[in-house]
């Protein structure tokens, strides 16, 4: 299992408050992390780096190489549950920190099987043999009016309200984790992400560097390509390969 990974504060933001992690256990089986935290200049570092070290803390203690598909969903439900009273907490102990959350995406792959858990608007694409499929839904203004009819898929690119969210970690007691699941072919490239290279990169670009880009060089130019494009906002890729 190959691992790469890396994160840009991106032109125009004074500090990253992306955050990420990962682990592989045994020669099969790992779990990585993506957070993109919001909140005012100092409360998203915190939320996404407490979500991120709460998450990875939970995974490193209880996934293992034996661990089943469905085990694995249930502890990253577990694991976001934990993070989500974590950052929840933290916001209601310090004035400064009041209403800051963060997106969660995350992964385990056990022997091609991978299992997703969603919160907010980072994502999770299947990269395969030149093509690009978005295994996570959007929780977000924008997707919601495309579901209802209300915006075209062009229309959404460049709305006004592209970046706000309807779902996150740590803004209330407790969070819905969606889940969603795939099988991992040869080749086949897992990435999670956040909206700060979705937003500049397109899904035809991501198949491009893809099949272009050794997998080790993948993180470094997708993120470069995000650069070009203005980066405007923090941008993080992790990459899986099998």
């Amino acid at each position: 299992m190959q691992i790469h990974a890396k994160t840009d504060r991106g032109l125009k933001r004074t500090q990253n408050q992306d955050a990420f992690n990962f682990g592989v256990v045994g020669s099969n089986a790992a779990w990585a992390v993506v957070c993109d935290g919001m909140g005012g200049s100092a409360a998203g570092n915190v939320a996404s780096a407490g979500a991120t070290e709460v998450f990875s803390t939970a995974m490193a203690e209880n996934f293992k190489p034996t661990t089943e598909p469905a085990t694995a969903q249930r502890l990253m439900v577990r694991a976001i549950d934990s993070a989500n009273a974590a950052v929840f907490k933290a916001a209601e102990q310090k004035q400064e920190l009041e209403g800051m959350g963060t997106t969660v995406v995350a992964c385990t792959v056990i022997n091609g099987s991978v299992s997703i858990a969603n919160v907010g608007d980072s994502r999770a694409y299947l990269l395969r043999n030149g093509t690009v499929t978005q295994l996570t839904t959007d929780h977000s203004v924008v997707q919601s009016m495309l579901e209802n009819g209300q915006l075209t898929a062009d229309e959404a690119k460049n709305h006004p309200n592209k970046n706000i969210i309807t779902r996150a970690v740590g803004v209330a007691p407790d969070v819905t984790v969606d889940l969603y699941s795939c099988e991992l072919q040869q080749q086949d490239i897992l990435l999670l992400c956040t909206d700060g290279l979705t937003n500049c990169v397109s899904p035809q670009q991501l198949a491009e560097f893809a099949e272009s880009a050794p997998p080790e060089q993948l993180p470094e130019q997708l993120i470069a390509a995000a650069l070009q494009a203005g980066g405007p906002d923090n941008i993080t890729a992790v990459i899986l390969r099998q």
